[in-house]
């Protein structure tokens, strides 16, 4: 159920709809503003039910790759992991480092937070 909600933009509709701008999304792609910032996304490999590949499409401020693992412990137990790689110059890193830790730890956390309510 993880995997089938994180691999598909469509199921972020509800979420960010109203938190960005110009929210647009197919299964496979969205993009949207933030701050000024235009954004596109795309999934570019998924392997079923243990991880999704995301990248940043032509236009967004910066050369990343994301990666969300996922490993099923038990039916009732899956564990997530993060990876963001980003390719900044220093004064990008220093002005933007925390906040892109504070911005994952936001969304493992709404994630934890969303799956717990499901019966």
């Amino acid at each position: 159920m993880i995997y089938n909600t994180l691999s598909d933009f469509t199921n972020f509709t509800p979420l960010l709809r109203d938190k960005v701008d110009n929210w647009e999304a197919t299964s496979d792609s969205c993009s949207f503003t933030v701050k000024g910032f235009n954004v596109k996304l795309a999934i570019a490999e998924r392997e079923e039910f243990s991880m999704i590949k995301i990248v940043g499409e032509d236009g967004t401020p910066f050369d990343f790759v994301f990666w969300i693992q996922l490993k099923e412990i038990d039916p009732t137990d899956t564990r997530l992991r993060l990876v963001l790689h980003v390719n900044l110059n220093m004064m990008m890193k220093m002005m933007l480092g925390n906040k892109i830790q504070s911005g994952l730890d936001t969304i493992a956390d709404q994630i934890a937070v969303s799956f717990n309510q499901l019966p």
